[in-house]
């Protein structure tokens, strides 16, 4: 036995792609020109995550524009100004509305899936968005002949049909990415608005037997975008024992960057369903020093005083890129800082007596 190491999602994307991301949307370069550098990125990405040692990849999300709005992507009936959701920095990020029904995804993620698995020799796990995040693109207001029931309905087939479709398509495992649920705590501190998001994402995952919920996961972060957060301020243990009622297999939780990892260990302790495993956070994607594999061996030790060593993984805390345009971040910098999770982990599982 060892201990699993994951990575969460994202990596920068290389500058000619960034560039020809901005080109593409200025309508200089043609949707078979990005295509072509994405999968350029995409090749290099899985090249430079395999030479790390990390047994399990995934695509770098080269080819998604969010990890949040992917199946919305080419949706016509959206309109830009949806929820903003503010960082501690002062930039935002702002959500598109939906205008009318049916909802349905434009994209489904293993159509990225699919194209790592072309050029990758290792496992490759798949990231999706949660149904309660794109929930959030229904209006205060209802909308005239598609109400908000309705829309719920068709949100629960779609998010299945998502998670589903990269299961079947060899997904080594799927992670549901839900960085609202911190939010939503500083949104509503009565804990209403994040019980409505857990219970929402439970009906997806009610849709899957507990063999298939095994290879699901969910992450929880405070965010991370150029550099910043928008809940860290937030306390996990109004987060965390809510979290633990999601009908999962692995939890991956952001901890490098807590101020107190200790008592967030605690909770997780005392919440986490017997069957869960849960893959603590070891570098810290925001910071721009690399951790060393010592620093990680030890995060992973003191998590192991507060967790069995057979119910234990790493991870990064979060994407290092998650939207596209994120440069805050270098390339050398997150590979390094995987290379260094990688070692720490078998480090610890050495020490551990695992190895």
């Amino acid at each position: 036995m060892t201990i699993p190491t994951e990575p969460i999602g994202s990596i920068p994307r290389p500058g000619y792609l960034v560039e020809a991301l901005g080109e593409y949307a200025a309508g200089r370069l043609d949707a078979d020109g990005l295509g072509e550098l994405q999968e350029k990125a995409l090749v290099e990405t899985i090249k430079r995550l395999e030479e790390t040692g990390s047994p399990v990849i995934t695509d770098g999300e080269q080819g998604k524009p969010s990890f949040a709005t992917y199946p919305l992507a080419g949706l016509a009936s959206l309109v830009p100004d949806g929820v903003v959701i503010p960082f501690a920095d002062g930039h935002t990020r702002q959500l598109p509305k939906l205008t009318a029904g049916p909802f349905r995804y434009q994209t489904y993620a293993d159509t990225y899936l699919r194209e790592a698995k072309k050029h990758a020799t290792k496992p490759v796990k798949q990231a999706v968005i949660a149904a309660s995040a794109i929930g959030l693109v229904y209006p205060g207001e209802e909308l005239s002949g598609y109400d908000k029931e309705q829309f719920i309905a068709d949100l629960v087939n779609e998010a299945e049909t998502d998670i589903r479709r990269s299961l079947d398509a060899g997904a080594d495992s799927v992670q549901i990415d839900f960085t609202e649920g911190r939010l939503s705590l500083k949104l509503d501190p009565s804990g209403g608005l994040l019980q409505s998001f857990v219970d929402l994402n439970n009906a997806v995952l009610d849709r899957f037997s507990e063999e298939e919920r095994k290879r699901i996961g969910v992450h929880t972060c405070p965010g991370g975008d150029q550099d910043s957060v928008h809940s860290l301020d937030v306390d996990y243990a109004g987060l965390l024992p809510t979290l633990f009622q999601l009908k999962v297999g692995n939890v991956y939780v952001q901890l490098a960057s807590e101020t107190d990892p200790e008592r967030a260990l605690q909770v997780i302790a005392e919440h986490a369903g017997p069957e869960q495993r849960i893959f603590v956070g070891v570098t810290d994607p925001i910071d721009p020093r690399v951790e060393t594999a010592e620093e990680v061996r030890d995060r992973v030790l003191r998590a192991a005083r507060f967790l069995p060593p057979d119910r234990l993984g790493t991870c990064d805390d979060c994407g290092f890129s998650p939207f596209a345009d994120d440069t805050s971040t270098s390339r050398e910098t997150a590979f390094a800082k995987i290379a260094a999770r990688v070692e720490g982990t078998r480090l610890a599982a050495e020490a551990l007596g695992l190895g």
